[in-house]
């Protein structure tokens, strides 16, 4: 007999808690979706009765979750566990544990078993800030100096790292571009791809604030869109997180603080919107 605490399970509850389902976006494919998600290629096809591996952008995907799957990810220069376990959807707890690990510090090059995770994994599998690194490798930045990192959003939807950078030099602005970084919506440049400025690539100050202090020691970064009206894309919110973890990792001075401009110039601006994610940055404090 059944107890009054017992709970009954249907098939359609233990379907729905051992898969997840993905948004097929431009670059996808089933191997490496099998691989950010930690099951196979036949598996994905077997949950959706796929008979070939052709997808389609827009196309729903369930992806059947594995415990046991897992991937091996070889260290970049300027990558943390933080990044890995974001880029996989995965915690750093579960890599620690998995690959014995007493702390945090990694090498270039050390072989990481990232065991599949069940949150949301970037669709390439591998980071967004691959540009940034190959970037960074070749110029020298001198820590010390960066004191901020300073978010922002368009506030308009169009636009990329060109648009904004010719419209600044219209302006009269001499260093074009304001910001180091931009990131991506999908409409002009990659949805959460990160471009690089002159900026960073120069390592100038910035042109982002009316603060003179805080642009000559602060870093940049534009969310392209109107966060006045609505959220960041999930990359474009994955990509900031990276690079903020990126940048304050051995590229900014210790106890760097990241902020946004309405913080940095008070009852001028509502930049970067109420619907920036906020509650991200609570950790950097």
């Amino acid at each position: 007999m059944w107890s009054a605490l017992a709970v009954w399970v249907t098939p359609i509850d233990l379907w729905a808690a051992t898969t997840k389902t993905h948004v097929v976006r431009k670059g996808d494919t089933l191997a490496a979706l099998g691989r950010n998600y930690g099951t196979t290629t036949k598996a994905i096809q077997s949950a959706n009765d796929l008979r070939s591996d052709v997808i389609k952008v827009g196309q729903k995907l369930k992806i059947p979750r594995d415990a046991t799957a897992s991937s091996i990810h070889i260290v970049r220069k300027g990558e943390t566990l933080g990044i890995i376990a974001r880029t996989y959807g995965t915690r750093v707890s579960t890599i620690k544990k998995a690959n014995n690990l007493r702390s945090d510090l990694i090498k270039v090059g050390q072989k990481l078993n990232v065991p599949a995770g069940d949150g949301p994994a970037l669709s390439s599998g591998t980071s967004l800030l691959a540009p940034v690194i190959a970037a960074t490798d070749k110029i020298r930045v001198d820590s010390t100096r960066w004191r901020y990192i300073v978010c922002h959003h368009s506030a308009i939807e169009a636009g990329n790292a060109k648009v904004y950078g010719s419209a600044h030099k219209r302006r009269g602005m001499e260093n074009g571009l304001a910001y180091h970084f931009v990131v991506g919506n999908g409409q002009d440049s990659g949805d959460g791809e990160i471009e690089i400025g002159p900026r960073w690539q120069k390592q100038l100050r910035g042109g982002h604030v009316r603060s003179t202090r805080v642009n000559d020691s602060g870093i940049g970064i534009c969310i392209v869109g109107n966060m006045e009206n609505h959220r960041p894309t999930n990359r474009q919110a994955q990509a900031l997180n990276q690079l903020l973890d990126f940048l304050k990792d051995g590229h900014t001075r210790a106890g760097s603080q990241v902020t946004v401009h309405k913080w940095v110039d008070k009852n001028h601006t509502v930049c970067p919107g109420k619907y920036f994610p906020y509650d991200g940055l609570k950790r950097f404090a």
